[in-house]
């Protein structure tokens, strides 16, 4: 008799606790990213921006809706297999809720039917290829960083004027050739009379730049060359080449500080950027300043505050759904919703889930203070003056 009271009463607790236990359960994001790897700089930058912005839109609880969030990070290398596998077992094996990442545009191409295999959303940051949120997307991909056709039609806003000549250099990847696909695409006064593609690993640029010169430098009017590169090798070593002589300038978008150096040779280059730390001015942009400087001593970058909108993203949409992690739940919720970010604000349109979201035409200025061109906002380029094609064919 007593041994069957025991047990009644065992059975009892279990029926009290487990709602308890459901109700302080945990929200499980994997981060796939390059910790390791040609992008590596990038990968630890989105790193620690995810972690400040779920620190900031928790108000350093990381709770929501009673629930613990809890970060697992898997690094991918920036190898797409590599990239694939581990997603695949972060979703079954780490019983991830959601994913962020990843890093490189390759990965992420390989990542986006694992996402559909498991519904389970997978939120790109950083990743920029167009195909990402177009022809290769499906249901269960957002993405909080900018796409090539955002790139591009800012940075045509720079350049693409009457009586202008460009020849673009790019790396021969899904990066590169989505960029300059949708940089052509934005393009309609300017005449663009070159590709030239060269492998990411680039270090010795002469024989490309030779090709870039022969085709420019007998056009009429102003002739550019605008770059579009990520990771190692600096392709603005073309600049050593004394394009002076021909006329030709440079222009590109914006990168990482360590990266920006370089610019610091070119006063006066203009171009468009994803962001800059001294650009913004809300809320959100000096919580993320104030945060860095007190526990880096330094500025956040490019990649910071992607990582840093990710989270705002992720925050906004658990917090309306009370902790809910069930996908169909959360696309509902996401899908036309808007939040803040170091960026102001971003809205995740309804037919490709690409985060609308401003860009910043600047003109670099050279401060002996700063390490690298500081690049100086002319215009900020709002998300209704951009017509970023839906390229999903939803």
């Amino acid at each position: 008799m007593q041994r069957r009271t025991l047990v009644a009463l065992a059975a009892l607790a279990a029926t009290i606790s487990a709602p308890a236990f459901a109700q302080t359960g945990e929200i499980r994001i994997a981060h796939v990213y390059s910790k390791t790897g040609p992008l590596e700089a990038y990968g630890k930058q989105t790193q620690t921006g995810l972690m400040m912005g779920l620190n900031y839109a928790t108000g350093g609880t990381m709770m929501v809706g009673g629930k613990k969030i809890v970060v697992i990070e898997k690094d991918d290398q920036g190898k797409p297999d590599l990239g694939k596998s581990l997603l695949s077992a972060a979703y079954s094996d780490d019983k991830a809720d959601i994913a962020v990442g990843p890093t490189s545009s390759g990965v992420a191409l390989a990542m986006l039917p694992v996402a559909e295999e498991y519904k389970k959303i997978l939120l790109v940051e950083p990743a920029v290829a167009d195909a990402i949120t177009g022809d290769k997307w499906n249901k269960y991909i957002f993405r909080t960083g900018r796409n090539s056709s955002q790139d591009a039609i800012s940075n045509a806003v720079a350049v693409d004027k009457d009586g202008v000549t460009i020849a673009t250099l790019a790396q021969d990847n899904a990066f590169g050739r989505d960029g300059v696909k949708a940089f052509k695409d934005a393009v309609k006064k300017a005449k663009v009379a070159h590709e030239e593609y060269l492998p990411a690993a680039t270090t010795d640029f002469t024989a490309g730049a030779q090709r870039l010169i022969e085709k420019l430098k007998d056009q009429p009017g102003r002739k550019i060359i605008w770059i579009v590169w990520a990771g190692a090798g600096n392709p603005f070593k073309i600049a050593d080449m004394d394009l002076k002589r021909y006329g030709i300038e440079i222009s590109t978008g914006g990168n990482i500080l360590p990266a920006m150096a370089s610019y610091k040779n070119f006063p006066g280059m203009e171009g468009a950027t994803y962001y800059y730390f001294g650009i913004p001015k809300n809320p959100v942009n000096e919580a993320l300043v104030a945060a860095h400087y007190k526990e880096f001593k330094t500025p956040p970058d490019f990649f910071t505050a992607g990582g840093f909108s990710s989270a705002m993203a992720l925050v906004t949409a658990l917090k309306a759904t009370n902790g809910d992690t069930n996908t169909n739940k959360l696309i509902k919720t996401m899908e036309g919703m808007s939040f803040d970010t170091p960026k102001g604000k971003m809205t995740f349109r309804k037919e490709d889930h690409q985060a609308m979201q401003s860009m910043y035409h600047f003109k670099i200025k050279v401060d002996p203070a700063f390490a690298w061109g500081v690049p100086e906002l002319v215009r900020e380029i709002k998300p209704e003056e951009m017509n970023v094609p839906i390229r999903n064919q939803r």
